[in-house]
């Protein structure tokens, strides 16, 4: 009995030599770091076979936010499904499957346990590889899906509820990063503007649709200055919107102020990156994270870049928001990098290991 942990290692350990001289592999990813239960399957990490999301969002729109308790309720209850279909509909089975890939974080823990557990159970089961993912990293190589044709290195501006960051993708499945917001991110400043005015949830969202019918230069909201060139700051602007709301009302124009306040977070986020881009020399930028799906920031961003002649990546909003497809992608990349885990593997909630400084 001693024997055979050692020898389904030895077995799992050639098979990953196998898939990295062949530079291809058909991976089942799973994705549950905050009220998403997400399942896919992707092969060579450029291409989608399945991929299948069941959204809690109805339920919690019931109060406001993300319940961080029933959000992992709602994974157990689905997780077994979604993992199901995502291989009915690839057409591929446990037998046929290089690896599982799963997000480790960062995230929700109570979440985040809950796919790490199935995911160790299912590649325990079926001897495959269990190859950890960093959710952003996940949505960084969200681009790979969507543009084949991108390799590093470039430029990624990656925009979240938790995250805004600057980075530079690098040979080598490495990263840098170059800067970041200071307090707040820029998918939590929308989410609180739009508490600010009232809007329900999800806020981001529904802010952005309400700022495409108003005047985004009606109310001048301030800029942050920072000592880092490539840094951010938000709280501030969070501030003055709700001094502006105290003083003139949520009804004071509701579409100028969302315009207003998404064009101040949007216009941070844009000139930077571009900034990075021209002192850094960069060939290409790419957007990731739930707040590339906002509307102008797509416009501005491939605006910009192509008046400075950098080329602009942006995913599919399907793409943007939490997703598996996307844990696939960069599972393909840690498992060209020869990096698996053991069945000791943990959530790491907060985990800021993804970067170079």
């Amino acid at each position: 009995m001693n024997n055979v942990a050692p020898t389904r290692e030895k077995a799992i350990a050639n098979k990953i030599e196998r898939l990295r001289q062949e530079n291809r592999a058909c991976l089942l990813a799973i994705e549950t770091s905050c009220d998403e239960t997400a399942a896919a399957v992707v092969e060579g990490g450029r291409v989608i076979r399945s991929s299948v999301v069941a959204s809690q969002m109805e339920t919690h729109a019931l109060y406001g936010g993300v319940v961080p308790e029933i959000a992992s309720r709602k994974h157990i209850e689905t997780i077994a499904q979604v993992v199901e279909r995502a291989l009915k509909e690839s057409g591929k089975t446990p037998q046929t499957l290089a690896g599982v890939a799963v997000t480790c974080g960062p995230g929700l823990v109570g979440a985040l346990l809950v796919g790490i557990n199935y995911a160790k159970a299912f590649a325990y089961a079926a001897g495959l590889p269990l190859i950890p993912v960093n959710h952003m990293e996940g949505h960084i190589c969200a681009n790979y899906i969507a543009y084949p044709e991108l390799a590093p290195p470039f430029l990624c501006l990656i925009a979240s509820g938790g995250h805004s960051q600057i980075i530079e993708a690098r040979i080598g499945g490495s990263y840098r990063l170059l800067g970041q917001t200071k307090d707040d991110a820029a998918g939590e400043a929308f989410d609180k503007a739009a508490r600010v005015l009232s809007i329900p949830y999800p806020g981001g969202p529904l802010l952005d649709e309400l700022a495409e019918a108003g005047d985004p230069n009606a109310i001048p909201f301030p800029r942050a200055k920072l000592d880092g060139r490539y840094d951010f700051s938000f709280s501030g602007l969070k501030t003055a919107l709700v001094r502006f709301v105290q003083k003139h009302g949520s009804d004071y124009g509701k579409a100028d102020i969302a315009a207003s306040f998404r064009k101040a977070v949007v216009d941070a986020l844009v000139d930077k990156t571009i900034l990075a881009a021209r002192e850094r020399n960069a060939a290409a930028i790419a957007v990731a994270g739930g707040v590339a799906a906002n509307r102008l920031l797509r416009r501005e961003m491939q605006k910009k870049a192509k008046q400075n002649g950098v080329a602009c990546y942006i995913p599919p909003v399907a793409l943007c928001t939490d997703n598996a497809a996307m844990i696939g992608a960069a599972g393909f990349v840690r498992l060209m990098c020869g990096e698996v885990a053991g069945l000791t593997l943990n959530a790491a909630p907060s985990d800021r290991g993804l970067f170079i400084t």
